[in-house]
């Protein structure tokens, strides 16, 4: 039997007395894409944060392959680093480095100036950009080319694992179709896990394979994208159709 990827089992975290999870358990399957979806507040960041060894759980596991990684320090915490991208909600790019050197931030560790830069501009023509743009600073960019930048720099170093942190915010409907084509096409490529949080259901068409509905600081359900609409699940059919009223209301 297959092992799951990553695997959050029965993971508490609270913040003073705000409790945020409640008892989250969620399997990520090796090349698969995972989309949390969720209202804002219900812990979704938190979540990724947690995988990530960003926050410590209070309680419970969390599982990167055979690594336990809210236990993880020292070479294994690097190991475990070693597997991950992120694309980071705003962006999150570097406003003093060009655009190549944002890209090849992490490789500069093992690679050369030359060959690095070299590397990043093959990640830039892979999400649509030209070498023209490397030399450009992150203000010299449009919001929709910043993003593009950042999913290059997430899959620069050819991740086992990518974060999609809310990755058509801000973006307009159009550009927002690009990215999540994007997303799609270099996971599916690359043969990457990946974990995305996101409340914009049509990312989550887009992109998933599975999703998991997050309210209560619990996985109230996970399932098949392709299930969403028949799953008669009452959190999920309120949060997809927009509706005031409904469980979700219920227990704010």
């Amino acid at each position: 039997m297959t092992k799951p990827k990553i695997a959050l089992k029965d993971v508490h975290k609270s913040f003073g007395a705000k409790q945020v999870l409640r008892g989250v358990t969620l399997d990520v399957m090796p090349s698969e894409s995972m989309v949390v979806i969720g209202g804002s507040g219900t812990g979704k960041s938190i979540t990724i944060k947690s995988v990530l060894g960003l926050v410590k759980p209070d309680r419970g596991e969390v599982w990167v392959d055979d690594i336990r990684a809210d236990k993880a320090r020292g070479a294994r915490r690097d190991a475990l680093l070693d597997k991950f991208g992120m694309l980071f909600q705003g962006g999150a790019l570097f406003d003093s480095l060009k655009v190549w050197e944002n890209v090849a931030f992490r490789l500069r560790r093992r690679l050369g100036r030359d060959e690095a830069r070299d590397l990043a501009v093959e990640k830039l023509r892979r999400v649509g950009l030209g070498p023209e743009n490397a030399d450009l600073y992150p203000a010299e960019l449009s919001g929709g080319m910043q993003k593009r930048v950042g999913l290059a720099r997430a899959i620069a170093d050819d991740p086992e694992i990518i974060f999609f942190d809310e990755p058509t915010t801000g973006l307009d409907p159009i550009m927002s179709d690009v990215i999540n084509d994007l997303i799609r096409e270099v996971v599916t490529e690359m043969g990457a896990t990946a974990l995305t949080i996101t409340h914009d259901m049509t990312s989550v068409r887009r992109i998933a394979d599975k999703v998991a509905m997050l309210h209560g600081g619990v996985i109230q359900w996970t399932g098949p994208v392709d299930d969403l609409e028949t799953c008669g699940d009452p959190y999920i059919e309120q949060f997809i159709n927009g509706r005031a009223d409904g469980p979700i209301e219920a227990l704010r």
